[in-house]
């Protein structure tokens, strides 16, 4: 079996993960007393079938691109990010920070310079736990997990004892010039949604990380690291210093989703903002198998599937979205296992 057919039978995991959840979603809908057909009907012409419902989709599945990039470098690293919820946060705390303390006479480097602000404190909050796991061996679930809490914590404070504007709980306005501008603005399409020039940045993202992955020697060593630790010191690669680089690279990811909030839509950053994302990020990287095309699917699906909630919440309750993704994250678990099993007895 060549090596295309082999991806072609591992990519049907997600098809089919899809379908029958859809499926699933169709009982329970049948068992709340609405007709499946009505409902999803809806839900499909409101995201999908007009401008403004695909650029919500957009804007929705935008933070899932970062977060799901952040959980997958973290897997072909052999590493477990559950910590990217507290990078985002403190991301786009700095991003905001940035945008709002930078000077405005210099318009063209405020963008640049917010969206590294945030890189920087999420590389920064994912490189803590990755030294952890690397000088101490600490296992980095539970120190991700702690980061969170670390980061909800000083967050609160920082906000509400130094940038919080009277009444609010939010930072102070970023400067107009560090805004990016929307698409409706940009190209006349998606006219009223949110989606915004951040989405640009999740695809140039998606392509870096392709490209680190395959054609670089930190990519190589990366994926050796993960396939075989073992291999990896026997041949002579700096474990320790590369599980570092990879919780920073995975921090700096999930910094990213403030170029979308913070920079694209709120234009200042707001306590809680981005709870779950981190979260619905991992599921974003299982789905689509750690690959950056399958990551843009899967938040894509999940981006329709958050706002299509929104659109059917009179209808049925809002549980359905949360089965539809439970649903999705289990089947492709269980169908990509029996996928690669066909897939090896066919090649003898």
């Amino acid at each position: 079996m060549t090596r295309w057919r082999a991806i072609l039978w591992s990519s049907l995991a997600p098809a089919l993960a899809f379908v029958i959840a859809l499926a699933a979603g169709a009982l329970f809908i049948l068992a709340v007393g609405r007709d499946p057909i009505s409902v999803y009907t809806i839900l499909f012409s409101e995201t999908l079938g007009t401008w403004y419902g695909i650029g919500q989709v957009l804007f929705k599945a935008t933070p899932l691109i970062f977060t799901g990039l952040s959980a997958a470098v973290g897997f072909r690293a052999g590493l477990f990010n559950v910590g990217a919820d507290g990078q985002l946060a403190v991301g786009s705390l700095m991003t905001a920070a940035a945008g709002a303390a930078l000077p405005a006479s210099s318009p063209m480097f405020l963008i640049p310079a917010c969206i590294l602000a945030g890189m920087a404190g999420g590389a920064l909050w994912g490189a803590i736990p990755g030294y952890l796991k690397a000088r101490f061996g600490s296992h980095e679930v539970i120190n991700t997990i702690m980061m969170n809490f670390v980061a909800a914590a000083l967050i609160s404070y920082v906000v509400n004892n130094f940038f919080s504007v009277p009444a609010t709980v939010h930072t102070p306005p970023i400067r107009p010039g560090a805004e990016l501008p929307r698409l409706d603005v940009v190209s006349g399409v998606f006219r009223g949604s949110p989606v915004n020039l951040s989405l640009l940045l999740a695809a140039l993202a998606c392509a870096a990380f392709a490209f680190m992955l395959k054609r670089t020697t930190l990519g190589y060593e990366l994926r050796v690291i993960g396939a075989n630790i073992h291999a990896a010191t026997y041949a002579h690669i700096a474990v320790r210093s590369r599980i570092i680089v990879a919780m920073a690279i995975a921090g700096a990811c999930s910094g990213l989703v403030g170029s979308n909030m913070v920079l694209g839509y709120k234009h200042y950053y707001e306590i809680g903002f981005g709870e779950g994302m981190g979260f619905l990020g991992i599921a974003v990287a299982l789905v689509g198998q750690n690959h950056p095309a399958g990551i843009v699917v899967a938040a894509l699906f999940f981006g329709l599937l958050e706002y299509g909630g929104l659109t059917i919440n009179g209808m049925v309750p809002k549980e359905l979205v949360t089965i539809l993704q439970a649903f999705v994250i289990l089947l492709v678990i269980v169908l990509t296992k029996v996928l690669r099993k066909s897939i090896r007895y066919a090649a003898g």
